[in-house]
């Protein structure tokens, strides 16, 4: 397939990332043939107190999504962690299939959600850790301050360490280096729009399967959900903590590819 004829992918980022965390991924979808386009959250904009949260990050994802479509791009998005929450709160009614329906070019055509939070209606981020009786964990895994903005407490364990392909260790130092503080708030904040997943879209979810920040189980339930309401998806297993884009890069261009050729 030439490149001409890929989605342009939009990439949402997860909690404490920002876009310099996906250099490496971002440059090899390039080098494949992708336009990428990946914006900065509000939520990490780094103000204290917070002033940006989950409805903020929907806001902006979906007037970003809406000028591609609009000037008629064919559109794959790449969901990562609470990029997902973002993604599943701010797309439904963009689909390709809802367009083309009007008459309209352009639209979202795949939903591919990399070790995301994919949620139904009324649902957070720390309903799902609760609903695994978890809650014990988040005043561990991430140092919250009094104004709720938050950092992960162990950026390396939770993100990289475990079975990868090779990794120059620089690369895992620029990588950390770009992690910092979010607004915690949003991970309470629940899903309030229609699921993006409960469009004519097509949805894929690669799981990470020694994943510490979103264990397995996680992933695991939520896929099973969906598909209990009706909707096939697509799975694909990567030995890999929750940074996949950076430990196991080229598989998942490899299955960026594949999944964006159907």
């Amino acid at each position: 397939m030439e490149s001409t004829s890929r989605p342009s992918l939009l990439i949402l980022h997860g909690a404490f990332h920002i876009p310099e965390s996906y250099i490496k991924f971002t440059k090899a979808l390039r080098t494949a043939g992708f336009e990428v386009h990946l914006p900065r959250l509000p939520s990490m904009n780094g103000s204290r107190p917070p002033n940006a949260d989950l409805t903020t990050d929907s806001e902006l994802v979906r007037s970003y999504a809406t000028s591609l479509v609009e000037a008629g791009r064919d559109i794959a998005v790449l969901m990562h962690s609470y990029g997902g929450q973002v993604g599943t709160n701010s797309l439904y009614g963009l689909s390709k299939t809802a367009r083309s329906a009007k008459g309209l070019p352009g639209g979202i055509s795949h939903l591919i959600y990399m070790s995301a939070f994919a949620l139904p209606e009324g649902k957070s981020m720390i309903n799902k850790v609760e609903e695994f009786g978890h809650l014990d964990l988040i005043p561990v895994s991430f140092g919250i301050d009094s104004d709720q903005s938050c950092v992960t407490n162990y950026p390396r364990e939770g993100l990289v360490d475990g079975p990868s392909d090779q990794v120059d260790p620089e690369e895992i130092k620029g990588f950390i280096e770009t992690i910092g503080r979010w607004n915690g708030k949003s991970m309470y904040m629940p899903i309030h729009n229609t699921p993006a997943w409960r469009d004519e879209v097509k949805v894929y979810y690669m799981y990470t399967l020694n994943d510490i920040s979103l264990p397995i189980e996680y992933q695991r339930s939520m896929v099973q959900f969906i598909e209990n309401e009706g909707k096939t998806v697509e799975t694909v297993e990567f030995e890999s903590n929750h940074a996949l884009t950076l430990l196991v890069t080229e598989r998942v261009v490899d299955t960026v590819v594949k999944f964006t050729l159907q």
